[in-house]
């Protein structure tokens, strides 16, 4: 597997490198590179006489919300009277974050990019995760410090120092066990990447590669301790395992039974379900507490303060949420203080009409498409415990997928199978 074109080179190193970029200090920095990069091949690709471009309808839809967005930073500023200093640095916040989501889906959507490649560029970081492991754990036995160091790139700008500091592990100050984030800036979030990795890993054609993909995805997703990657990777390996069998008979079979169990112990189940979601909530009660006061802040705040164009900027929290910005650790919360009702549609209408449009390209979609429909789920089940904007800079082998799943070239469906795709 070797990169062909230039946008395929930018991908592979970009990708492949994560942990040279990260022991940089220089991976918040790489990947609005990467972004912008591929929209230049993009815009040069338009303006070629000679060749064919189209933009499919839902990835239209993608470029007029994250411009929507520009428009939601402006105008909230304006109103807010927070200065034009203030407007160009969260601009260039929006460069580096809201606008990556629209780049990296249209990228994939009209370049020549193997979804083969991605994936086993995405292979190579679990490969060195697993090559590395020893590093982050020995770490941990011998009581190093949790930072290494921080890189000086922080100067350049960026949400905080964390997204340039090289992390060796760090303690839970409940539990005080152990967990780690490894190249993202918190552990939740290398959660989100490793369900990514996970996912990508069955598009992977080389058997040896694909049991490296997902043993090091599942070992990242427990080592940051999150509940809500843990959540999703189950529902990610439920849902692949209905697609394998969607037209089969095992489908039908499977739902009858569990409509029989279901009608005999429903109310066990659903009791189970809720004490099982109390016990989750309960495993991290502080954690639990800030999320929930954050929440409350933030619509009580939107609603009563700038309930069309939001505030503008983030804010800190008060003492009772422990200093945490306001609106964080929920995409929606965050869009509705920071950019109101107008910044709530421009995410949401996007990215429901890539769920309507790939959901129904499955039946007759290959591996791609099936791919890029659960990375949009993966995008939609973690707005609701992670801000998408601020983590897009990782994220964005998923949102490639879903450019590439998005292209309007028709292809030959395939089973979903746990091998490598016929």
């Amino acid at each position: 597997m070797a990169p062909e074109t230039p946008e395929e080179r930018i991908i592979w190193y970009g990708l492949g490198w994560t942990y040279g970029f990260y022991v940089l200090g220089a991976l918040y920095l790489v990947g609005p590179v990467i972004g912008w990069l591929l929209f230049l091949l993009v815009f040069s690709r338009l303006l070629d006489p000679g060749q064919e471009f189209r933009v499919p309808g839902p990835v239209t839809l993608w470029l007029l919300g994250m411009l929507l967005m520009l428009v939601c930073i402006v105008v909230g500023h304006l109103l807010q009277g927070l200065g034009t200093g203030q407007l160009i640095k969260s601009s260039i916040g929006w460069a580096k974050g809201w606008a990556l989501m629209a780049l990296f889906i249209l990228a994939g959507s009209t370049l020549n990019i193997r979804a083969e490649l991605i994936a086993r560029a995405a292979m190579r970081v679990c490969l060195h995760t697993l090559v590395l492991l020893p590093v982050f754990v020995g770490a941990w036995l011998l009581r190093l410090p949790e930072t290494a160091y921080v890189s000086p790139l922080k100067a350049i700008g960026g949400p905080g120092p964390e997204f340039f500091a090289v992390s060796l592990y760090e303690l839970d100050p409940q539990s005080q066990l152990p967990r780690w984030r490894l190249f993202t800036p918190w552990a939740p979030a290398l959660g989100f990447v490793a369900n990514i990795f996970f996912l990508l890993a069955f598009v992977e054609q080389d058997t040896r590669w694909r049991r490296i993909g997902i043993c090091a995805s599942v070992l990242m997703i427990l080592m940051s301790q999150s509940r809500l990657a843990i959540l999703v990777l189950l529902a990610v390996v439920g849902l692949l395992f209905t697609l394998r069998y969607l037209r089969g008979p095992v489908m039908a079979f499977t739902v009858m039974a569990a409509s029989l169990v279901f009608a005999f112990a429903g109310s066990w189940f659903l009791e189970s379900a809720e004490n099982a979601y109390e016990s989750i909530k309960s495993a991290r009660a502080d954690s639990t507490r800030v999320r929930e006061a954050l929440a409350r802040i933030a619509l009580h705040r939107w609603q009563t303060e700038a309930p069309v164009w939001g505030h503008g900027v983030v804010e800190r929290g008060p003492h009772l949420v422990e200093y945490m910005p306001i609106g964080s650790h929920h995409s929606w919360y965050g869009l509705l203080f920071v950019k109101g009702l107008v910044g709530f549609a421009a995410l949401a209408i996007p990215l429901a009409a890539s769920l309507l449009f790939l959901g129904l390209k499955l039946a007759r979609g290959g591996i791609t498409e099936r791919t890029g429909f659960v990375c949009a789920l993966l995008l939609l089940l973690y707005t609701f415990g992670e801000n998408l904007e601020i983590l897009a800079y990782l994220i964005w082998p998923g949102l490639m997928f879903i450019g590439l799943a998005h292209k309007h070239e028709p292809r030959p469906a395939q089973p979903l199978t746990l091998g490598p795709p016929a």
